[in-house]
């Protein structure tokens, strides 16, 4: 049996001025051929993969084809999505025939000139591989998952948690697909758009309404017959021509139920629409003052605008300007991605007193440059490490500006580290000593979990916020909520038969 695995994904912020080239590829670890086995064990959906491989009492030849994750950002630039494609797909070619293909997805992509990234990887791996040959795909479930993903798919896993587990979901993937490939399953595909779109606030899966429709999924799946049930609440600052939530539904060859599955799922979403809405988010100086005033930390500051998980440019300044006007006693720690900042202290060096500008760069439309003055405590370059289910991650060039009580992390890229407390403890602090930890993320609280007594979510602007009205939307399908008014909504899922596999 061979099977060729490959990931490559993205996560696209349509509203940030930024734009993804190789190098957001290569700071999270870019791999070819065998490597791409070697190096992925215990990491992502890859990994996930990985371990039920060695579940098979049959031997599996594995075709590593590519490893290329390029977290959350701008669009990608069109000239590395090419370069991107052209070595999955050449490689897949080289590789010659094989039984399946396992295809570790975003779902969320987007380049320069094209909305549907994932759709046209599938399209051109189905045109190599052929009808009868079965395409598995993780998905992150913020996915946009379009049409043609599900034309070209056989199998599209979604993530079953907010914080995501992408080594589960690469596990329950693999399974279906050596249960697919023994003949023990036929799988039907039910498909179903969502004309809405909400913000981040209510995106953990672990409370409220998301919780009550990811809980309907699993509940569905332990029916006779059902194999899968995805809901997609499609990350909300992407702006394509077939946005919106989506549920895709597996069944063992029974259309029908696939079906209503789908249709139910897609009603409840939209019955709760308005759950997904609720916000405890408060305005930044109020965020800062009751933190402070906190009688134990950790505190977290979810800064929700500048969330570069979701894409955003990592240098909005509106909590550091708050952290610094308010004048702060706890110690607080806050990242800001600003690399002309870090060349300005590398060239002044460790325990110079300084005074510069940071951030407010990329993120210029929703904040502005702080004026900081404080002194180099520590530098640091070249620094790589390995990130919990993630795998590989180059931190790239750091620095450690002391200003009172307030800890800046200066970095010069948009490391997946950002929110880690690696970010912290590899330039010598205690994340127990602090007070206060800026994260810039919505969702992702879960690293600093050992030391969290409360949780803030900051209503700060930004090219992630929360207040999606306050975006220019040019290609999302209308009517959708809440941009548009909808009454009587009646679903029809799409059925996308069986196809047919030989048996390995």
């Amino acid at each position: 049996m061979r099977i060729a695995i490959a990931e490559l994904g993205q996560e696209t912020d349509s509203f940030s001025s930024l734009r993804a080239d190789l190098s957001e590829f290569e700071a999270n670890g870019l791999f070819f051929g065998d490597d791409v086995i070697a190096r992925m064990r215990g990491a992502g959906p890859l990994g996930g993969f990985l371990d039920v491989v060695r579940e098979q009492s049959h031997p599996v030849e594995l075709i590593g084809l590519i490893r290329a994750w390029g977290g959350a950002g701008g669009a990608i630039l069109d000239e590395t999505f090419a370069r991107l494609k052209s070595e999955l797909l050449d490689r897949l070619r080289a590789a010659g025939p094989v039984d399946a293909v396992f295809l570790a997805l975003h779902g969320a992509a987007a380049t320069e000139s094209e909305d549907d990234v994932e759709g046209i990887i599938l399209e051109e791996v189905r045109r190599i591989i052929g009808e009868h040959i079965p395409i598995v795909v993780p998905f992150d479930h913020h996915a946009n998952v379009t049409e043609k993903m599900m034309t070209h798919a056989d199998l599209l896993v979604g993530h079953e948690t907010q914080p995501h587990s992408p080594i589960e979901t690469g596990r329950k993937a693999a399974r279906l697909l050596f249960r697919l490939l023994a003949g023990e399953i036929s799988p039907v595909r039910a498909w179903q758009k969502i004309p809405m779109i909400t913000p981040q606030d209510q995106f953990l899966t672990i409370a409220g309404p998301m919780k009550s429709w990811f809980d309907r999924a699993r509940e569905f799946e332990r029916q006779p017959g059902v194999l899968d049930v995805s809901p997609y609440p499609m990350q909300p600052w992407l702006d394509v021509a077939e946005g919106g939530w989506t549920v895709v539904v597996h069944t063992d060859g029974n259309e029908r139920l696939a079906k209503n599955i789908a249709a139910e799922m897609a009603t409840l979403a939209f019955d709760l629409r308005n759950e997904f809405w609720r916000s405890e988010r408060i305005p930044p100086a109020d965020a800062v003052a009751q933190a402070e005033m906190a009688e134990t930390g950790l505190v977290i500051l979810s800064d929700t605008g500048d969330s570069v998980y979701g894409g955003a440019p990592g240098d909005n300044t509106t909590l550091l300007k708050e952290l610094i006007s308010q004048k702060v006693q706890g110690l607080s720690l806050i990242p800001v991605v600003d690399d002309r900042a870090v060349a300005l202290a590398f060239a002044a060096g460790v325990s110079s007193s300084v005074t510069f500008p940071v951030g407010g760069r990329n993120d210029s439309v929703f904040s502005q440059p702080v004026e900081i003055e404080g002194r180099i405590a520590a530098l640091s370059e070249g620094v790589t490490v390995e990130l919990p289910d993630r795998g590989v991650c180059q931190i790239g060039r750091t620095a450690l500006i002391e200003c009172s009580a307030v800890r800046i992390v200066l970095l010069d890229n948009r490391s997946f580290a950002i929110n880690h407390p690696v970010l912290y403890t590899h330039l010598g602090l205690d994340i127990a000593a602090a007070k206060i930890v800026v994260v810039k993320t919505a969702s992702n609280f879960q690293f600093f979990a050992p030391w969290r007594k409360q949780l803030i979510r900051v209503d700060t602007p930004g090219t992630t916020q929360s207040n999606l009205a306050a975006f220019d939307w040019k290609k999302l399908p209308r009517p959708i909520h809440p941009l548009d008014e909808i009454d009587n909504l009646q679903f029809q899922p799409s059925v996308f038969p069986v196809r047919e596999f030989a048996c390995v």
